[in-house]
């Protein structure tokens, strides 16, 4: 969330960065117009009451000396009422300023780079060519039919569209992924392992930023008389570990590697990925998150980079890093990298983990801070948050880029103790 003393003495320049975005802010100058008015219906109040307390003792000191207090009550005898018009008008636009700070998104990084859409992301470096093959490659759709190792129909028979059974070695594969992916970041790379709830309640997601603007992509549930959703991604259950905490200063940056299934509704994306696995409903997610300092943040952000391209290079996949522009930003985010992992039946690049820095926006609304030493005042973090990787689109890109001319795919050099076997064929 934005902090509302920055807009108050920045808001020009706030409104002017943010609108690189390409959406109008311009209502924000009507919320440092109400803040002003907050703070002089506060002013008011606090004369009120003053008036009050004073005259009441006015009061107390004539009735001692037995003199006449009526004109002296008089003076005060609206004042109550006087007092809540004006808490009911401040409450009434301290609502209109929090729900329009809820709203609006993270001001982008100074420098990030202004674009409209994807298209004017930027391309930062590449690993490995695009994989090439001297026979027709298949789709992961047609390849993991074959194989049976995935079975669309059976997943829309027991949920609907877009779920779907993983089968054989497609399961051992998923299976083998995850928990490569935890080793490496927790083994090697000194993250702390986190498997969250898998429900998550509407604090937590107004903390990260999903609710309000996001709750058409949400699962919602109803228990009883309490509402909770399921989980859209590690990010929102693990950020949430630390809300309305004051973390050490010097403990910090805590780095810590989550594993859950995330589900969401994909409103707005018909049509979009719709054959294979690559826009489900339900999929699994390996999420990097770090607390820093705020001086901290830009370097964490570019060693989770590594992080997360370290497992794809390890897996021997061709990607390529890309900068997103303005046009293109989470609305909580202020800067992130997209790792795009080469897919042979889109014949292009698609997204395989995005890479971000929130700066202090979810932490102020989520409350985490932090104090330098004993006698500091409490700041607020730096989060940041990275997939390291969304593993349902890592089996794609392997069966993909591994598929061999008789419909079999290689496994990974890596992930054959995991797996047990080498390579994937049809059985039978």
């Amino acid at each position: 969330m934005l902090d509302i003393k920055l807009l108050r003495d920045n808001h020009s320049e706030i409104i002017k960065r943010l609108e690189m975005r390409n959406k109008d802010f311009s209502y924000l100058r009507d919320v440092v117009e109400w803040d002003k008015e907050v703070r002089v219906i506060k002013t008011n109040v606090e004369e009120l009451k003053a008036k009050r307390n004073e005259t009441s003792k006015r009061i107390g000191q004539y009735k001692r000396e037995g003199k006449d207090v009526s004109k002296v009550m008089e003076s005060i005898a609206n004042i109550g009422n006087d007092i809540k018009v004006l808490d009911d008008k401040k409450q009434e636009l301290s609502n209109k300023i929090n729900e329009a700070l809820l709203n609006t998104p993270n001001v982008p990084h100074v420098d990030a780079i202004q674009g409209v859409d994807e298209t004017m992301n930027k391309e930062m470096r590449k690993y490995l060519e695009a994989t090439e093959f001297d026979f027709e490659p298949k789709p992961h759709w047609d390849l993991a039919v074959e194989l049976d190792i995935l079975d669309f129909d059976r997943g829309a028979k027991i949920a609907g569209s877009r779920f779907t059974v993983y089968k054989g070695l497609g399961a051992r594969l998923e299976r083998a992924l995850y928990a490569f992916m935890m080793d490496i970041h927790a083994i090697d790379n000194g993250y702390i392992e986190i498997i969250p709830p898998y429900i998550v309640n509407s604090d937590s997601l107004y903390a990260t930023g999903q609710l309000p603007k996001f709750a058409d992509d949400l699962f919602k549930l109803e228990v009883e008389d309490k509402q909770y959703y399921l989980n859209p991604t590690a990010e929102v259950p693990t950020i949430n570990l630390h809300r309305d905490e004051i973390l050490d200063g010097q403990k910090l940056p805590l780095k810590y590697v989550s594993f859950t299934t995330a589900f969401r509704k994909e409103a707005g994306s018909a049509g979009r990925d719709t054959r294979g696995i690559i826009r489900q409903h339900q999929f699994n997610k390996v999420e990097l998150i770090r607390f820093c300092l705020p001086e901290q943040g830009y370097d964490m952000l570019e060693e989770m980079l590594l992080d997360s391209e370290k497992i794809l290079k390890l897996l021997q996949l061709p990607y390529r890093v890309v900068e997103l522009c303005t046009g293109d930003l989470g609305a909580s985010m202020a800067k992130t990298y997209d790792l795009e992992v080469w897919l042979p039946s889109y014949n292009n690049y698609k997204e395989i983990a995005s890479i971000s820095n929130a700066e202090t926006y979810q932490a102020r609304r989520a409350n985490i801070r932090f104090k330098r030493n004993e006698s500091s005042k409490p700041e607020l973090v730096h989060t940041l948050n990275g997939s390291g990787l969304a593993i349902g689109r890592t089996v794609v890109a392997i069966l993909e880029n591994y598929q061999q001319k008789d419909g079999s795919v290689l496994i990974p050099k890596v992930l054959i103790p995991y797996m047990n076997c080498d390579i994937i064929r049809k059985r039978g």
